[in-house]
Parts: C-alpha cells; structure tokens; sequence
C-alpha cells in the first residue's frame, strides 16, 4: 500500500494549477445519464473516485471516450471526457458498487427521471438519518415516486413519470439537492426546491443541465425552481475549478510561508475560508487568473472557525484548518456543524505534537512552537491532507500511510507541492 515521506523544509514558492472539482465533475457525470445524446465535460479530474464512477455509468450503459492531450498541454491540465447514454441496459446499482463510493447512490435521480424505475443499494456504512439518505427517499416520494426498500436496496418507480412538486428540505444536503435537480429536469410540471444549497457544485450542475435544455432558475440561492422538459439534449460543459483544493493549497502556504499563485481560481467561491486566512495572518491578492497566498514570516494567529452550508467555512475544509492552527499563536477553536465523526484526524495530528482537546463538536487547539515529524494513518480523504499540510513543517520525516484517501480527491499532490519546494514523494509498496 503507497505512503507519502515528507521532510519540513520551510517556505513554499511557486505556481499550482488547480483541478477541476471532484465535487461538481461527479454529478456532472451522473447527468449525462439524463439524455440519449452525448455530454461533453471539460477540465475532468484525474482522481480514483472519477474513475469509480466511470466504472458504474458504465454498469448502467454509459460509453466514454477521453479526447488526447493537445500539444503543449500540461499533464496537469483536467481531460476532456465525451459521456454517451444513448441506451441505459441496467437500472440497478449494486452493493458491489455503490459501496465503494457514497456519490454513485445519485444515479438514482436520473434512472428514475428517464427510465420510470431505479434499484439502488443504500451506500456502505450507511444507516437511515445519518448523512442523511433519507432526504433522498423523502424529496423522490414528494414526486409521486414509489419507494420501498428490501435487502439493503432502494427500489423506487414511476411507471407515468415524475410529477413537479414543491419540496423543502428539513436540513441542507448538497447531494439530495443535486438529485431532486436532476430528477425533476424530465418531470411534468414544475418543481420548487426549497432550502436548497447553494454550493458552486450545485450551480455547476445547474448551468449544465440547462445547457442540456433544461429550465433551472434560481441557482446560487436557497430556491431552485425547475420546469420539466420532455428531453434532454447533447451539450459541452467545463467543470468548475475545485475551491476545496484551492483552500488547501492556501492553507499550506500559510502554514510554511512563501508565497504560492493559486492559478485558475474564482476567489468568491472560498471567500470565508480566504477571510478566515487573511486574519490568521496570510496576505491574499487577486487577479483574473487566481490568488496569490503568502506569509512573510509572521506568527500565525489563532483563529475560531465554525462549519457552516455555502457561503459558509466548508466542512471539507475543517481538517485542513485545525492543521494551520497547530502552529498558531494562541488558542483556537473548530466547531463542526456539518457532520459527525468528522475529528477522526486529531488523534493522527497529535501524534505530531499537536495539542488538540476534544468536547463534543468542538476541537480546541493550543498551538505548539514545533511538530515532530511521525507515522500517522490516513483516516479519510480531508484528514489524510491534513497531516500533509502539518508535515510540511514538521521537523524531522513524516510518513503518512493509506494515501488512497488522498487519491479520491486531490489530483497529482506530490507534484504540485514538490514544484514549490516541498520535499514530498510517494513509496510504493
């Protein structure tokens, strides 16, 4: 099993290109599922869960075909991948499948939508109400959609199709959120979605399946109204830059200092988390091509930081942030809102020294003066990066161990830290 060696070695400088958001190419995806005709997504990925869902569309009847890389073009550069759902063959998605990743549950939206029917296996791990599926099964039912679930699977109809229904969310959930969009795109009528979230995943989605001749109105807001069409068409779209990689990056520039251009990046869609850096004591200047994060060799601040749904601090950014303030001047506190379980990296950061106390939902964390490089364990995707980025300044070598986290959604890391000095390399095992 790889692992990734980090020696600390001071300041980052340089240029990092940022991916396509693993959070918008997924759904992205799961859409082309909605039309006969080919979608064309721009600026996809390289990472282990776009290539999981591959695998599933697939399952379902989805052909792809990725374009060749253009002359000139940086292997750092997102693929072009042509998805084409001219046939859906299948309308189950087994256990096999959809436990190796929470997202391909969406699939259920769009076979519903187009073909009437959908067999779905309930995500692993997962128990009704917790991250909740739920609100999946409530929002499909508010449609005229029949559900039942046997042996672990969602079996859901709508032999005459699904009816446009006004439906409001107990609670946010982008993935519920870019379900219902997905379904109520081929319903009769109108539907309303209220308390919807507002993230820029949902509005990618959004301008995508208009452009696939759906009618979405209110993207960016709490209510998302959609009136069905009967058919949905071809259409090229581009996956918006990941803002969750682009904090991170952030992120480890502040930590180590330097000064690090962040290319490709919309400041607005992180403008919280930017916030949040500037008063830990980062500089953040802007331009039409990115950001530019730096920390001249200031003592970081501590900083209070509470999840929130967008325009809020992201919970994918939480682990990251508690990294920063290990080495922060004071004492800061991290509340997480969002979801449970979400502090299983505090264990891994303490093992390098960091001084973190646990009550609930709340981390507070005293800064240290130094990390102490260690062996630590990836427990999930945002942790793993976590100790990265508390690595990175940690003196001595850090192993960091089960990095396939890292590879579900951070895109050629090594790389892009090692273009900025960082002493970063993976062992394959």
């Amino acid at each position: 099993m790889d692992k990734i060696l980090i020696n600390g070695n001071g300041p980052l400088n340089g240029t990092i290109a940022i991916s396509g958001a693993k959070n918008a190419a997924l759904p992205l995806m799961i859409a082309s599922m909605l039309s006969e005709e080919s979608l064309i997504l721009e600026n996809v990925p390289r990472l282990a869960d776009v290539e999981s869902l591959i695998r599933i569309l697939e399952n379902h009847g989805v052909d792809y075909r990725v374009e060749g890389k253009r002359r000139g073009k940086s292997g750092m550069s997102g693929r072009t991948i042509h998805f084409s759902a001219s046939e859906i063959v299948d309308t189950t998605a087994p256990y096999e499948l959809v436990s190796k990743m929470r997202a391909s549950f969406w699939v259920i939206g769009p076979l519903l939508a187009r073909m009437g029917e959908a067999r779905v296996s309930l995500p692993g791990g997962c128990a009704i109400g917790t991250r909740p599926v739920d609100l999946f099964i409530d929002s499909l039912a508010a449609m005229g959609a029949d559900i039942s679930i046997d042996h672990g699977y969602i079996n859901a109809s709508a032999r005459n199709g699904l009816i446009g229904t006004r439906y409001r969310f107990p609670k946010v959930s982008v993935g519920a959120t870019h379900v219902l969009m997905m379904a109520a795109t081929l319903a009769k009528g109108t539907t309303i979605i209220e308390n919807a979230a507002r993230e820029p995943e949902v509005t990618n989605l959004g301008e995508c399946l208009n452009a696939m001749g759906a009618k979405v109105s209110g993207l960016g807001t709490s209510t998302i109204t959609i009136k069905g069409v009967e058919k949905m068409h071809g259409a090229r779209h581009r996956v918006v830059a990941d803002r969750i990689e682009t904090g991170t990056f952030a992120m480890a520039a502040a930590m180590t200092g330097g000064s690090v251009y962040l290319q490709g990046v919309q400041p607005h869609l992180l403008q919280t988390v930017l916030d949040k850096l500037v008063e830990a004591g980062a500089t953040i200047e802007s331009d039409n091509g990115g950001i530019r994060v730096s920390r001249n060799g200031s003592a970081l601040k501590p900083v209070n930081i509470t999840t929130e749904p967008f325009p809020g601090f992201p919970t994918d950014l939480q682990a990251q942030f508690m990294a920063l303030m290990t080495r922060a001047d004071g004492v800061s506190e991290i509340t997480e809102t969002i979801f449970e379980n979400r502090f299983m990296h505090v264990q891994e950061l303490a093992r390098l020294g960091a001084n973190i106390s646990l009550d609930g939902q709340k981390a507070t964390v005293t800064g240290v003066e130094n990390l102490k490089g260690a062996q630590v364990m990836a427990t999930d995707l945002r942790a793993s990066v976590s100790l990265v980025i508390a690595a990175l300044v940690a003196e001595g070598e850090t192993a960091v161990n089960r990095v396939y986290h890292l590879d579900r959604g951070f895109e050629m890391l090594e790389e892009k830290l090692s273009a900025c000095g960082a002493r970063i390399e993976r062992i394959r095992e």
